[in-house]
C-alpha cells in the first residue's frame, strides 16, 4: 500500500477527508487504505457520526455536501444533495479499491466485528496490520 490514512475520531468530516484522499491516491493508479480505528470504528458499528465544530450547523454542513459533490467526492444523499450518505462514501470507496480497514486492537475492545459495514475488512492481528506497514508507507490521518 501506497498510503494507510488513520481515521480515528467520529467526525463525518474526518471520514469524508479520509476517504476522498485515499480515493484520490487510488483514481492515480497507486493503492492506498484507510484504517479505522477508536470513536471512527464505534461510529462505523452503529454509534452516531458528528462534526467538527466549524462545521456543525446546518449551512456549513450543506455547503460540505455540494462542495464535495461539485468535486467528485460521493458523499452527498441521493434523495437530497443537503445532507451527506457516509454509506454511499464508503460504498465507493470500496468499488474504487480502497481497502476500508478495522483496527484489530479496537474491533475486540468495541466488539463491533458483526456491526460494521459489509465494506470494512477486518484486521484480525497486529501482525496483520504490521504487515500493510512492513513496506515504505505513508501513513497519516484527517
Amino acid at each position: 500500500m501506497d498510503l494507510l490514512l488513520i481515521c480515528r475520531d467520529a467526525l463525518e468530516n474526518s471520514v469524508i477527508a479520509n476517504i476522498a484522499l485515499a480515493l484520490d491516491v487510488r483514481g492515480r493508479g497507486r493503492k492506498a487504505g484507510v484504517l479505522f480505528t477508536e470513536e471512527a470504528l464505534a461510529a462505523l458499528a452503529g454509534e452516531s457520526f458528528g462534526w467538527s465544530p466549524l462545521f456543525r450547523p446546518r449551512p456549513a454542513r450543506i455547503a460540505v455536501s455540494r462542495g464535495a459533490k461539485s468535486v467528485g467526492i460521493p458523499v452527498a444523499a441521493e434523495h437530497d444533495d443537503r445532507w451527506t450518505d457516509l454509506r454511499a462514501l464508503l460504498i465507493a470507496g470500496h468499488e474504487a479499491g480502497v481497502e476500508l480497514l478495522a483496527c484489530p486492537i479496537w474491533s475486540r475492545i468495541l466488539d463491533v466485528r458483526d456491526n460494521l459495514p459489509p465494506e470494512i475488512s477486518i484486521l484480525d492481528s497486529v501482525e496483520e496490520m504490521e504487515s500493510l506497514m512492513s513496506e515504505r508507507r505513508v501513513i497519516g490521518g484527517f
